[in-house]
């Protein structure tokens, strides 16, 4: 059954306020940001630094224009997506020069760079896992997918736009009631089939809501009911759906996580105290820090398209577990992880796992021993439970979803 069509031009389109901006609209959102005072104000602190801090407030607009001039000449030629992505692109090899120990990719030979695929994706940073879905997929010849991210990140218009610009869409998860969530929910839905369908653009998607703080990669199906929305369930079936939509897991392996230190604070506070309150900027400070915090060696690994002898949504993230934690690429500090928690003699799973890497066993241990000593069990979960999953798949015994 062809999907059903909508028309998206001017006030008739349905997906105006979550799709990413197109190519007519990119020169007109530039020139917005680049007079942008809250904007051009948070770029001066972060190219500063802590430098920042010694400008006096009052003088800190004085710096707007040299902001400007620069960001415009790093944006200059900018007049669509493709050329806004080719500048983002300049930021991700710098990137990867400067915080990683080198990037990898694996998988992408079985997919055909001629049709659109849905990313299923595990979540461990918020801006770098479609950051470097994306590269891997732009690197061998692979258009770039549209990146789901959820309205609570986006806290400032200007962030809005930054996102849409770099092919972002987004979840609505700020709304007053559950007929509201439902009407957004099949929005977006829709929204997925079309890119996906009509528009024949890829879409990157997290398995779940929020990051895998500790470790475990574990989809939600909630996140497959929704995509299921779209269905019309007079005339496709369920199985039918899930593999007109090209599920492709994915798996993003770190070798070091920016924001250990970060999410073992967190989970310390849920275990101990039953509930953990977020800092009204944390999550941008997480951004920041997983952007260009040290991530050692970086892998990503592209599963198989999912078929259509799924026949529900449990079934769907059962499947989209067991590639992601197939897929996942060991690195040793998996290993020194797990063997601190479980012991000098714990049994390892033999593949997928490189012995070489760009953290020695003193480095991570002296990365551990800097956190509280009472934080120090969850940051090594975050990097143990890797393993955990991969044995207990092995052992055929992984947890239902």
């Amino acid at each position: 059954m062809a999907p059903e069509k909508y028309e998206i031009t001017g006030l008739t389109d349905p997906f105006a306020e979550i799709r990413p901006y197109k190519d007519d609209e990119v020169a007109g959102v530039v020139s917005g940001l680049l007079h942008s005072a809250e904007f051009l104000d948070t770029l001066a602190t972060y190219r500063l630094g802590h430098l920042a801090g010694y400008v006096p407030r009052p003088l800190r607009p004085l710096l707007r224009p040299l902001v400007r001039f620069f960001l415009a000449r790093e944006v200059r030629g900018v007049s669509d997506v493709r050329s806004m992505q080719l500048v983002i692109e300049r930021y991700m090899s710098r990137m990867i020069e400067a915080a990683t120990g080198g990037f990898s990719v694996s998988g992408l030979e079985s997919l055909s760079p001629d049709r659109p695929y849905l990313f299923m994706s595990n979540h461990r940073d918020i801006a770098m896992d479609p950051a470097f879905t994306n590269y891997a997929l732009h690197n061998n010849g692979h258009e770039t997918a549209r990146i789901a991210i959820g309205d609570n990140l986006l806290t400032k218009a200007w962030v809005s736009d930054l996102m849409r610009l770099n092919k972002s869409f987004i979840v609505r998860r700020a709304v007053s009631g559950p007929r509201e969530l439902l009407a957004a929910s099949k929005n977006l839905a829709n929204y997925i089939q079309h890119s996906l369908l009509q528009e024949s653009s890829s879409i990157w998607i997290a398995q779940r809501e929020g990051r895998a703080k500790d470790g475990v990669d574990r989809t939600e199906p909630v996140i497959i009911k929704m995509l299921s929305m779209s269905r019309d369930k007079r005339e496709q079936a369920f199985g039918e759906h899930i593999r007109s939509l090209g599920i492709v897991p994915v798996a993003i392996s770190y070798e070091l996580d920016p924001c250990d230190a970060m999410k073992a604070r967190e989970l310390y506070q849920k275990a101990s105290e039953g509930r953990y309150q977020k800092g009204e900027q944390e999550d941008v400070a997480s951004i920041a820090q997983g952007i260009a915090g040290e991530k050692g060696r970086v892998h990503v690994t592209f599963g198989t398209p999912l078929g259509d002898e799924l026949e529900t949504p449990e079934a769907v993230a059962r499947e989209v577990d067991r590639q992601v934690i197939t897929g996942y690429c060991l690195h040793p500090t998996n290993i020194y992880a797990y063997r601190r928690l479980y012991g000098a003699d714990a049994p390892v799973p033999d593949e997928l796992y490189l012995e070489e890497g760009d953290c020695s066993l003193a480095e991570f241990e002296a990365r551990i021993e800097a956190m509280p000593e009472a934080h120090r069990p969850y940051a090594l979960g975050i990097y143990a439970n890797a393993v955990v999953s991969k044995l207990a798949l092995a052992k055929r015994s992984l947890p239902p979803c």
